[in-house]
């Protein structure tokens, strides 16, 4: 074992009080953040002393103690105890001092309470945190869960997201009003196709199309937040071919595991998912798109968009959908994983399976609503909420108002009705 390693398996022991256990397994794990940085953890597999003898590759013992730090901060990622069992009494807590607890969750993370999380919701002996900022919600949003057992024991804390320093937003006085965005409202009332499969039909209805706008109202950002649009390169292309193979394809098996060693992790090597995209290997991934489409699509040239690339655990992920398609709340697309090295598709993941079930669904019913009248109905449950956003292309948080709303009105028929109903 790598003595820096050593010092770190050494250091969560006495932490955490792990003298009833023994390390069994460790590796280091490597990811990025939206602020294209390259984070290195430690995860660790600790077993209860008696357990010896475990041939079962597929599952942990009871008790297991899975912790997770980030490997120069020494901040910790998660603290799981399986099966909800813990053997030691390091970390007890009460849970009807959630100031105790919330101090202690200072601590260990270096945040600060209401400024940089805020308390979101109580379980049954879990305590539930939102990331924010001064107060403000904030997309994407991280999370912080804390889980006790009967006795008080600490037996789940995990910490996921960003929680960014002061230095990365732009600290803004919220000014955004409904009125002054009603005719951007507007445009964001969408009529889309319900699957009910109760009732086995498509219903048709009007609803708010999700979207954050900028307080200032220059512009606006999607509210479809994929972490991987940091290294996104938007493509919208057209695919198109001019010929046919026929030789058919074959998936082939890829790994998203990868082996890292204590010498990349300690002298911070960057992550090869950070290396920009050029314009040779677009050419190439173009090339072995076309010629995946050709080879099960033969007669679908112009029928896809390549909606983007980007690398992900040693691959260039090719975003592709359908270019004409019905207003729908699934559409078609797919997934490619292209090999970074010959640019070859070696496998794919397509949601077509998942919407066949939809294929059989009745017509959908008479429009008889109209948009103006749709919008009216819904005004009063529209909602305008300040939240802070990360914009890509500004390299900070921005303040923004999330425009949303939980209801739509049924285009047959104009009756008001959740979402969630939907």
């Amino acid at each position: 074992m790598d003595k820096r390693i050593k010092e770190l398996v050494d250091y969560t022991r006495e932490k955490y009080g792990l003298h009833e256990y023994h390390l069994h397994t460790f590796h280091i794990n490597r990811s990025t953040t939206i602020f294209n940085e390259t984070v290195y953890t430690l995860s660790m597999e600790w077993f209860p002393n008696d357990i010896k003898d475990w041939g079962d590759e597929t599952c942990n013992p009871e008790g297991t103690a899975c912790i997770e730090i980030d490997l120069h901060s020494r901040k910790v990622r998660s603290v799981i105890y399986v099966g909800g069992r813990s053997y030691t009494d390091s970390m007890t807590f009460d849970l009807n001092n959630k100031d105790g607890i919330i101090k202690w969750i200072e601590k260990e993370t270096g945040l600060n309470y209401k400024k940089q999380f805020e308390f979101w919701k109580e379980e049954e002996r879990e305590l539930h945190f939102k990331e924010c900022i001064d107060g403000f919600a904030v997309s994407p949003s991280g999370y912080i869960e804390c889980k006790l057992d009967e006795e008080g024991k600490l037996i789940l804390f995990s910490v996921i997201g960003q929680f960014p320093s002061k230095k990365l937003v732009k600290q803004d006085m919220y000014t955004l009003s409904f009125e002054q965005l009603e005719e951007l409202v507007k445009e964001q009332l969408k009529l889309v196709e319900f699957p009910i499969m109760q009732q086995h039909k498509l219903v048709p209805a009007f609803a708010i199309e999700e979207i954050y706008i900028k307080n200032d109202c220059s512009s606006t950002l999607p509210f479809e937040f994929l972490v991987d649009d940091k290294s996104r390169l938007q493509m919208d292309k057209v695919v198109e071919w001019n010929y046919q193979i026929q030789q058919p394809f074959h998936r082939k098996i890829i790994s998203l595991i990868e082996n890292v060693t204590p010498e990349q992790a300690f002298r911070c090597e960057p992550h090869p998912d950070l290396q920009p995209i050029t314009e040779e290997e677009v050419k190439k991934c173009i090339s072995a798109v076309q010629k995946f489409l050709s080879q099960e699509y033969a007669n679908d040239s112009g029928k896809w968009v390549l909606k983007s690339l980007h690398r992900d655990k040693g691959y260039i992920h090719a975003t592709l959908r359908a270019k004409e398609q019905e207003e729908r709340v699934f559409k078609r697309k797919m997934k490619l994983f292209i090999d970074s090295k010959t640019y070859e598709v070696l496998n794919l993941m397509d949601n077509k399976s998942f919407l066949e079930m939809y294929i059989e669904l009745k017509e959908v019913d008479e429009i008889k609503v109209t948009k103006e009248k749709a919008f009216e109905q819904l005004k009063d449950f529209i909602q305008l909420t300040p939240y802070y956003v990360y914009d890509f292309e500004e390299g900070y948080y921005v303040l923004c108002g999330k425009l949303d709303c939980q209801y739509a009105v049924k285009a047959c028929n104009g009756e008001i009705v959740e979402l969630s109903e939907l």
